[in-house]
Formats: structure tokens, C-alpha cells, sequence
């Protein structure tokens, strides 16, 4: 089966808590995809050079042992990353639409129907954005290859591969919650 091609008219790009402390292999464990800091930027880029709005989203941890905690070098967004954005949103929990401050009034303010979402981690912060981002209307596109996650140990102590983390993601977005799409997809557009 072929995919339509994406086509979108003012998305905002989200991009979700890619922070230095991700870089804590021996707090996170092993991830997946190398390539997603580039794509970010990637996107970031193209999103800035056509004038279309950006939300950059961090995450403030609770825990003070986080690489994540307010005031720890790994609280501050990963080089290539900073830079002008429409809307900075902080938040303690998983998801962007319970930040601060409010990300739907601000996308609901701006007059904004569709959002594109990429970030740290996948299943996680990524996933809940985008489950949230499709349930309150939004055209949502998750760009999977601009994501990564960690693996995990399940509940029966098995180690679940970050790849295979993120590919359930994918399954259990698309078409359902989200579109799931490329970097160079987006960056077609």
C-alpha cells in the first residue's frame, strides 16, 4: 500500500525533552537511533526557515537524583537544540499538554490544527504527546525517526529492546492517535 504524501499547512513543530541528561547512559541504559539529535535538527531547521511555529518542551524532574532536575547541567536542551522558539514549555510528567505554560490553549490561541511531535524518549513523553495531541483534534504526525527511547526491563524481568520499543509505538500511533512519519518526509514538505 502507498502512503499519501504529508501534506501540511502551518504545523508546530514539538520537540520533546532532548536534554543533556539523556546523554546518561549509566542512568538510561542503552537506546536506539543515533540519528534522531540530527533529525531533530534537521526538522528545526526547516521548521525555522519557513516561519512556522516551534515549541521546545522540557522536563523538569522531580527527583533530585535525575540527570533531569532543575539545576543540573543535564536539565539544559542538547547543543543544536536551543534557539528561537514560539513557546517554552516545562513540565512534571509525561506529557507536553500538562505544562506550563498551557500548550493546547497556546496551539488553540494561535489558531494551529496540526502538530508534527519528536524528542526524548519515544514511549514515553513522545507517546503520551501524541495519544493526548490526537485525542484533543490535532493533526498529528509523530516523526519516529526524530524520536529514541531506552530499553527496559518488563514486568516478567526481560530486557525489551529500545528498538522494539519504538516500533510498538509506532504500531499502537498510527493511524489511531497519529500519522507516523520520516524525517524526510517532513522535510519534503
Amino acid at each position: 500500500m502507498t502512503r499519501p504524501q504529508v501534506k501540511l499547512t502551518r504545523p508546530a513543530l514539538i520537540v520533546i525533552d532532548v536534554q543533556r541528561g539523556f546523554d546518561d547512559a549509566g542512568f538510561w541504559g542503552s537506546r536506539n537511533n543515533p540519528e534522531c539529535e540530527a533529525n531533530i535538527e534537521a526538522l528545526l531547521a526547516r521548521w525555522r526557515e519557513r516561519g512556522w511555529p516551534v515549541v521546545l518542551v522540557h522536563h523538569d524532574s522531580d527527583n533530585p537524583a535525575s540527570p533531569l532536575s532543575p539545576g543540573q547541567s543535564g536539565h539544559e536542551y542538547k547543543d543544536g537544540i536551543d534557539g528561537p522558539a514560539d513557546l517554552v514549555v516545562g513540565k512534571r510528567v509525561n506529557s507536553s499538554f500538562y505544562g506550563e505554560p498551557d500548550l493546547h490553549a497556546w496551539l488553540q490561541g494561535e489558531g494551529l490544527s496540526e502538530v508534527v511531535i519528536c524528542g526524548i524518549t519515544t514511549n514515553h513523553c513522545c507517546e503520551t504527546t501524541a495519544r493526548m495531541a490526537g485525542n484533543l483534534g490535532y493533526d498529528t504526525y509523530f516523526a519516529l525517526d526524530a524520536t529514541h527511547t531506552f530499553d527496559r526491563t518488563a514486568p516478567d524481568g526481560k530486557v525489551v529492546p529500545a528498538e522494539e520499543l519504538a516500533r510498538i509505538t509506532a504500531t499502537n500511533l498510527d493511524g489511531e492517535f497519529a500519522t507516523v512519519v520520516s524525517t524526510a518526509e517532513l522535510l519534503a514538505i
